[in-house]
């Protein structure tokens, strides 16, 4: 038998993938038995039902879970625009208590003339350091290139995926004597830009092409017959990593003080809603498979208010039982998994750059949405104007395939969540806009589906 290790903190471990949609998950409805491990975590430890991101565009989104911060306060409104020296991050916190940091992977929060080896002082404060400001830049699928905390370029074997995971499994090894914070960041199922593709391990494609297509992309077509099988593949190696990680820390008697955090930092809707991936507020772009295991969370069950990608900072402080600092603008969940929460947000607030300037709010009922149309979203971060954009029904329409924005029958449904939009920019730092109704549609007129709108 092998000795018993100290008892400390727990670790904590952030699995973080990239462009990851929620229904990819077994969880969620998906049949091709891809997240067998996730979902076998989130089943012995807390599932996060319905988690929403703040932002669903990669760097906007990474600036959001290292601070807490809606993306309009960490100054990261649209990828290119590094995170702040001054703000503090999950690193720094961790490190206030003791813990060792670590970091691997993509991290697209250093300025853009950093493709690769980002400097110590654009790094979010960690203190181990193996990864790539722009990891597509500097790898591919089989050819991994990262770098060390003395900027040196490292090429590890295997599939991207595997190679990330073996370097994570080698940090947790080698620190088995004091508390770590390990955050993982994969540019798996991300589209690869260079290649108009989600290039799988050798193999994986044809075990899920053409096997299932969401109901949303089946409706509304865009890329998804080209790329889903290499796409559920990569989702399909990224979850056998996730094994793969878990055994590494069972083995070193670690597993039971481990935290570990599974989510993503947006969808993808195969431009099926504009003209590439994400950058909508549609579920499809916002909604996050996300999952906890470990201390304070095995056991949690199945968890059906809904969190932000904000929460998600402040439950892992908790977690280590460290302070979250005010600057933090989320709640943890932990109060949810101890049901002791009673006055928990009843709705998520979701702001959108680049492809538009747009706000949103997601209740367990409706999505609501407005945009600024006279707005550059890569130029301008908010507007003091916005038009009414959409309006679903959840309930009835979870694919978001009838927008009911402009029925008159609606009316009463929109004015409501507009007062609750409103409320939630100004909670985040914005000034109270204005919304304009969108134009009306008389009762009785047929109303453009989603998907005669998008054919």
């Amino acid at each position: 038998m092998t000795e018993k290790k100290p008892s400390f903190p727990p670790n904590i471990i952030v699995f973080f993938t990239d462009q990851q949609r929620w229904d990819s998950t077994g969880m969620h409805g998906n049949p091709l038995d891809l997240t067998s491990n996730f979902d076998r975590m989130a089943r012995q430890g807390t599932h996060l039902h319905t988690t929403v991101t703040c932002q669903a565009v990669c760097g906007p989104a990474r600036s959001c879970l290292q601070t807490g911060m809606y993306a309009t306060n960490t100054g990261s409104y649209r990828n290119g625009i590094p995170l702040r020296q001054d703000l503090k991050t999950l690193a720094h916190c961790f490190q206030e208590g003791g813990y060792d940091t670590g970091y691997i992977g993509k991290w697209h929060l250093a300025d853009n003339r950093y493709r690769g080896a980002a400097p110590p002082e654009q790094r979010g404060g960690y203190d181990y350091w193996l990864a790539s400001n722009l990891l597509e830049f500097t790898s591919d699928s089989y050819d991994l290139v990262m770098f060390d905390n003395d900027m040196q370029r490292v090429k590890l074997p295997g599939y991207r995926v595997d190679a990330q995971t073996d370097a994570a499994i080698r940090y947790i090894d080698g620190h088995q004597e004091n508390p770590f914070f390990l955050f993982i960041s994969y540019i798996e199922p991300h589209h690869q830009n260079h290649l108009d593709d989600y290039p799988p391990p050798d193999g994986y494609r044809e075990r899920y092409a053409g096997r299932w297509t969401p109901p949303d992309l089946a409706a509304l077509g865009g890329s998804s017959e080209q790329h889903l099988g290499g796409y559920w593949g990569q989702i399909k190696r990224l979850d056998e990593t996730l094994g793969r990680m878990m055994d590494a820390l069972k083995s070193l008697d670690m597993l039971e003080n481990t935290v570990i955090l599974y989510t993503t930092d947006h969808g993808n809707h195969f431009k099926t809603r504009n003209s590439e991936y994400k950058r909508s507020c549609h579920e499809a772009s916002v909604r996050l498979p996300t999952a906890l295991i470990g201390p304070g969370f095995s056991g949690g069950g199945e968890i059906r208010e809904i969190v932000s990608l904000v929460d998600l900072p402040p439950t892992l402080l908790d977690a280590a039982g460290l302070p979250i600092p005010e600057q933090m603008e989320g709640c943890s969940v932990l109060p949810l998994v101890n049901r002791t929460e009673h006055d928990w947000p009843q709705e998520a607030f979701i702001q959108i750059s680049e492809s538009q300037v747009g706000r949103a709010v997601r209740t367990h009922r409706w999505k609501y949405g407005v945009t600024a149309p006279e707005k550059s979203g890569w130029e301008t971060p908010g507007s003091d104007e916005y038009v009414e954009q959409y309006l679903y029904d959840l309930e009835y329409d979870p694919y978001e395939l009838t927008n009911l924005i402009g029925w008159e029958s609606h009316r009463q449904t929109c004015d409501v969540l507009k007062e609750r939009l409103i409320r939630r920019m100004v909670a985040a730092g914005e000034d109270a806009p204005v919304i304009h109704n969108a134009p009306a549609i008389p009762q009785g007129q047929r109303k453009v589906t989603e998907a005669e709108a998008y054919s």
